[in-house]
C-alpha cells in the first residue's frame, strides 16, 4: 500500500432540485448522475469516484429531501440518513436566493446529530442578479445555523468555484489507501448507469405530462465479440395506460426521440456504438409495491 494515498467518503444533500447531480457530476467530470428540473430525479445513492494523485474522493450523490408519500418515499428517505451517517465530510448544496428552505433545516439537523464536518455549497450564483449582496445574505443565513468548516460560492453550469470546492474537500482526506482502482468513476452496475440515462431522457422530454411514476429495467447488456457495438434491451415502466400512451407518443415518435438522446449519452459513456432497444409497459402503482420495487433494484435491505 502507498501510505501517502489519502482518501475521503464526501456525502452531497440537499433539499430537491438544487442543484446535486450537476455538482456530482461537475465534480467528477463525467455524468453519471442524472439531471432534471423536476424534483427527486436521484432515487439511489450513486457513488461517483475521483481520484487526483495521492487523494482520492468517493461522493455519494442522495436523493432531496421530500416528506414520504410512498414505499419509494421511505426508500429514499432512508438513503439520506444512512448517506449522512456514512460519511466523513457533507457538502449541504443550498441557493443563495430565496433563503433558507424548511428542509434545508431538517438536514441541518441529521448534521447537527452525526456531528460531521460540512462544507456549505450555495449553488446557481450564476443567475444572481445582485451577486454580492445575495450571497452575504444567504452567507448570514446559513451561518447561524451550522458551523460549517467552508462556505464556498459555485455554479455548477459554468464550473465557476469548484477548484475552491475541491480544495476544501481535500482538506478532508486522511490516510489510509484507496478504497476504487485509480481508474474507478463509480461503483454502480452499468445497468444501472444505463437505466438512469433513460430515465432522464423521459423526465426532460416528457416534461411535465410524465410525473415520477416510471422505472426503467435493463433486460440485457451485451457487448458483441469483436467489441465495437452494444446490444441493450430496456422496459419503460409507468403506472397508467395514459402514461404510457405519452411516453411513446403519436407513432411511436416520443419513444424514438427518448431513446435517440439517451443511445448518445450510453455511447459517451461507454465510448462504443450501441443499438438500444426500447418498451413501454405499465405496472400500475408499482411505487407502493415492494416485491416490484426490488425488481427494479432497489435495495432490499432499505425496507426492513
Amino acid at each position: 500500500m502507498n501510505n501517502k494515498q489519502r482518501s475521503v467518503f464526501v456525502t452531497i444533500v440537499g433539499i430537491p432540485n438544487v442543484g446535486k447531480s450537476s455538482i456530482l457530476n461537475r465534480l467528477l467530470g463525467h455524468k453519471i448522475a442524472i439531471v432534471s428540473s423536476k424534483p427527486q430525479t436521484t432515487r439511489t445513492r450513486i457513488t461517483g469516484v475521483l481520484t487526483d494523485g495521492d487523494d482520492q474522493l468517493v461522493f455519494i450523490d442522495t436523493p432531496g429531501l421530500l416528506k414520504p408519500r410512498n414505499e419509494l418515499g421511505e426508500y429514499m428517505v432512508k438513503a439520506i440518513n444512512e448517506s449522512v451517517q456514512g460519511g466523513d465530510v457533507a457538502v449541504l448544496a443550498v441557493e443563495a436566493a430565496g433563503g433558507v428552505r424548511k428542509g434545508e433545516l431538517s438536514l441541518i439537523e441529521k448534521l447537527k446529530k452525526s456531528n460531521m464536518p460540512a462544507i456549505l455549497a450555495i449553488n446557481k450564483i450564476d443567475m444572481l442578479k445582485n451577486k454580492k449582496e445575495e450571497l452575504m445574505e444567504a452567507i448570514l443565513a446559513y451561518s447561524e445555523l451550522y458551523n460549517f468548516d467552508a462556505v464556498v460560492p459555485i455554479s455548477a453550469q459554468t464550473g465557476e468555484g469548484f477548484p475552491a470546492l475541491m480544495d476544501e474537500l481535500k482538506k478532508h482526506c486522511v490516510e489510509g489507501g484507496h478504497f476504487f482502482d485509480d481508474d474507478a468513476l463509480t461503483d454502480q452496475p452499468e445497468k444501472v448507469i444505463v437505466s438512469e440515462i433513460i430515465r432522464e431522457k423521459i423526465l426532460r422530454l416528457c416534461d411535465k405530462e410524465i410525473p415520477h411514476g416510471t422505472a426503467v429495467v435493463i433486460e440485457s447488456l451485451k457487448e458483441r465479440d469483436h467489441g465495437d457495438i452494444m446490444d441493450i434491451e430496456a422496459t419503460i415502466y409507468c403506472e397508467r395506460d395514459s402514461h404510457k400512451g405519452i411516453i411513446i407518443g403519436k407513432k411511436g415518435a416520443m419513444l424514438k426521440k427518448i431513446s435517440t438522446y439517451a443511445r448518445q449519452d450510453i455511447e459517451r459513456f461507454f465510448g462504443c456504438k450501441v443499438n438500444l432497444q426500447t418498451w413501454v409497459k405499465v405496472k400500475e402503482d408499482w411505487r407502493n409495491r415492494r416485491a416490484l420495487l426490488t425488481n427494479f433494484g432497489y435495495d432490499k435491505k432499505s425496507f426492513e
